[in-house]
């Protein structure tokens, strides 16, 4: 299979042919058809994860059609259309059996902890626990989209952030996660603020559902929401991961708020201050958001269905393999709108 391999961290990533995988028991192997190019693989070809081992094939957002099934599979055929998110669970340690496979004891991460999908192939473990079918008529392009960034996002806002309708969320960085809780946070009913130092952004931010919008490069960004809100955000999101946006998020809550955190801190930025005298004295609360379950996708996409959710309006660039090695490595400079898909190989 062709397939973008690294062998080394922060060196550019070469197009080259691996041997086709085979399904594992209980597992199958995905022809992909389309995948998404994420800042997390940015962060791991950068070194930033240490789950990675080398050499490495890296992408972990994906959707295509199953191409081989392994034994004891019972859900499953040749053919199948689905996607899956991109923690793959287990099955059988206690979160799994909690039903919180989002956060797995031994989870399966293609593109992290195993090879990933920026590759005609992938092998995908434990197929009757993670896949989820694709709704008729929905692209590969929109389904990549959904297993990383839409669905962290629709988790982040409903289940962690628990939005509720009439109130203020205000969300930091307006990248594919950030467009992502836009949307989400308006057709549950909330009022959003969009935040970004990119103007071209912020516009894409309002076409998605934001009320209204806040320039960082203005600063005094958590004065503004506050402004805004007339006395802060109920949820605020940091959709970007850097210290600051988790600082701004923070202190852009009124009393009592809740702060999810989306983005990624790693490295030298894993363990940013925060402002904890307020987070204290204002009973905020601080949560992380990790993908989500399989079980879960049924209430995303019958928002998706109905018309309340429509992601394919968040696919931006359609790109090829080839295209993707110079795409993963500016990652960092942000200058991409919406959710860059790899739809050729």
């Amino acid at each position: 299979m062709k397939a973008m391999l690294y062998e080394a961290f922060k060196v550019t990533p070469q197009i080259t042919t691996l041997p086709d995988p085979a399904p594992a028991p209980g597992g199958v192997v995905l022809k992909v058809e389309a995948t998404g190019l994420c800042r997390s693989d940015w962060h791991g070809w950068m070194g930033h994860d240490p789950d990675i081992k080398l050499p490495h094939v890296p992408g972990h957002e994906f959707a295509g059609t199953v191409a081989a099934v392994g034994a004891g599979v019972i859900r499953w055929k040749e053919g199948d259309r689905v996607t899956a998110p991109f923690i793959c669970a287990c099955g059988s340690c206690p979160e799994c059996h909690a039903g919180h496979q989002q956060v797995c004891d031994f989870q399966f991460q293609p593109g992290f902890t195993h090879w990933g999908s920026f590759a005609e192939y992938v092998a995908l473990p434990q197929a009757d626990m993670n896949l989820i079918a694709l709704p008729e008529g929905m692209g590969f392009d929109t389904a990549a989209s959904l297993g990383c960034r839409f669905a962290t996002s629709f988790r982040a806002v409903v289940d962690q952030g628990r939005v509720r309708g009439g109130e203020w969320v205000a969300v930091h960085g307006c990248g594919g996660v950030g467009l992502s809780a836009i949307m989400i946070a308006r057709a549950m009913g909330a009022q959003v603020i969009a935040v970004d130092i990119d103007a071209a952004k912020l516009e894409l931010a309002r076409r998605m559902g934001a009320a209204a919008v806040v320039d960082a490069r203005a600063g005094k960004v958590p004065e503004a929401v506050r402004d805004l809100t007339r006395g802060g955000a109920h949820l605020s999101i940091d959709a970007l991961g850097h210290p600051e946006t988790c600082a701004n998020s923070i202190l852009s809550l009124r009393k009592r708020g809740r702060h999810v955190q989306i983005g990624l801190l790693l490295a030298e930025q894993s363990r940013p201050p925060l402002p904890m005298d307020r987070v204290i004295g204002w009973e905020l609360e601080i949560l992380g958001s990790h993908g989500m379950q399989a079980h879960r996708y049924g209430a995303m996409l019958a928002m998706i269905d109905s018309g309340a959710l429509a992601p394919a309006q968040l696919v931006g660039a359609r790109i090829d393999l080839a295209t993707a090695v110079p795409a993963l490595m500016a990652m960092d400079q942000f200058e991409m709108q919406g959710a860059t898909v790899i739809t050729a190989f």
